[in-house]
């Protein structure tokens, strides 16, 4: 896996990694060539484009509907889900939004339930499918719709380990040829507020880029319940995917599955150039039970021109403060990115406009539009760089050390089961200890 830059002393160099950026590029480009002539695209000529969800929890109904939304001729006609309840519950959510329910044709027989589901959607003729599982399975369901053949919308992160990554990385650099689109679920790539905001820094609105301090301060996602309301006889693995924001394995711990986001958004002020080190801080304040995740997470990043960013995540209950800004300090002057707008103050004044659409919408929006025209969307660089740069930040604060971008490139973390049985036995790995975990 390619994605490096040049620390000065340690690894491969930046040139090469934009290098290897470079060659997808092309790739992509022959791809979008070949797409062009109607070899390779898919929906060309046809008035339905069938939609698949692995995934069907509230972020994978909700991508749903957006697909949906943005193409008059998408049709879901697929799901999988472990649950079937938590399957059934989403369709009918689909069902009773009025402006897309003609457009839910999921007949029974293609509504999978079990580990396996993802495999039996991919089966079907879809067109498009959407990975919206817990991130931990996020590798092992791209590959497989990557292998299957279909345009591919994956939620973020691309997974919570560096091995898994890499897999899925490799995956899908692998079937570029095919021409097939793979849009990453780093929605603000696509709001029109955030690309209007770095578009400016980039041109030097506020200066060259000092300093950066993003925030994801905010609550717990989905708490651990004690052990005494596991119910008698369900299987650890069970009750771990139940609970699955509470292990490392599947959420890759609150830095990787939420604040992604804003280490997503640090590197696009940065243009996409990886860190050369990170150090790190964290624990947990507040009981989890069982669970093995932390419970807030500091890192700071630094770039070989001396630049630094911070990220500070935190999910405690119940604290009287909360925050969601990233804070982009320039030479010239100050920019500031919230959820929906950023502004810029110094010798630039300037504010974004209300956005005109959600960027949950705008990413299935660009999917459909790429699919529609024979072209190629290929996020995935990126959004493995982003996620990469989380991890370094997670196995820096989990470890003690200091970690480089050399070191988390050619990390072995592998956290994913090596044999996963729905009624097996799962242990739960120790909660990380700093100056007693190991970098792996």
């Amino acid at each position: 896996m390619s994605i490096n830059h040049d620390s000065g002393d340690n690894g491969p160099s930046r040139r090469e990694f934009l290098k290897g950026a470079t060659t997808a590029g092309v790739a992509t480009a022959a791809s979008a060539a070949l797409m062009a002539t109607g070899n390779y695209a898919f929906a060309q000529g046809s008035d339905t484009i069938k939609v698949g969800l692995i995934g069907c929890g509230g972020r994978g109904t909700g991508a749903a509907a957006d697909a949906m939304q943005a193409d008059p001729g998408a049709k879901l006609v697929a799901m999988g889900d472990v649950y079937k309840r938590q399957l059934d519950n989403s369709l009918r959510t689909l069902l009773q939004q009025e402006d897309i329910k003609a457009k839910i044709d999921v007949a029974p027989e293609k509504q999978f339930v079990g580990l396996d589901a993802y495999k039996h959607v991919l089966d079907t003729d879809v067109d498009v499918v959407l990975l919206t599982t817990p991130p931990g399975f996020r590798p092992l369901h791209v590959k497989a719709a990557v292998a299957a053949n279909k345009h591919i919308f994956a939620e973020k992160p691309l997974g919570t380990d560096v091995a898994g990554v890499r897999s899925a990385l490799e995956a899908v650099r692998a079937g570029q040829s095919k021409g097939k689109c793979f849009v990453s679920g780093f929605c603000y790539r696509y709001a029109t507020t955030h690309k209007q905001f770095y578009k400016r820094l980039h041109e030097g609105a506020i200066g060259p880029v000092r300093a950066i301090h993003a925030t994801y301060v905010t609550g717990p996602v989905k708490p651990m319940p004690p052990a005494s309301a596991r119910p008698a006889g369900m299987s650890d693995t069970e009750w771990q995917i139940r609970n699955w924001y509470n292990f490392v394995w599947l959420c890759g711990d609150g830095l990787i599955e939420q604040a992604c986001h804003s280490i997503d958004k640090i590197l696009w002020a940065m243009k996409d150039v990886p860190p050369v080190r990170a150090v790190g801080t964290g624990g947990r304040m507040f009981p989890n039970n069982e669970g093995n995740i932390y419970d807030h997470i500091d890192v700071f990043y630094e770039w070989p021109d001396g630049t630094r960013a911070t990220m500070a995540q935190r999910q405690m209950p119940n604290l009287p403060h909360n925050d969601n800004t990233d804070y982009v300090i320039g030479t010239k002057g100050v920019g500031t990115v919230h959820f929906a707008a950023a502004e810029m103050t110094g010798d630039t004044m300037w504010r974004t406009d209300p956005p005109p659409k959600s960027m949950y919408h705008l990413e299935h929006d660009a999917l459909f539009a790429a699919i529609r025209a024979g072209k190629q969307i290929n996020d995935v660089e990126r959004m493995a760089r982003s996620t990469i740069a989380g991890l370094m930040g997670r196995m820096a604060a989990y470890t003690g050390a200091q970690i480089t971008w050399d070191q988390i490139m050619k990390s072995k973390e592998d956290l994913f089961p090596a044999s996963l049985d729905w009624n097996g036995a799962l242990p739960i790995a120790e909660m990380a200890i700093p100056g007693k975990t190991p970098v792996v």
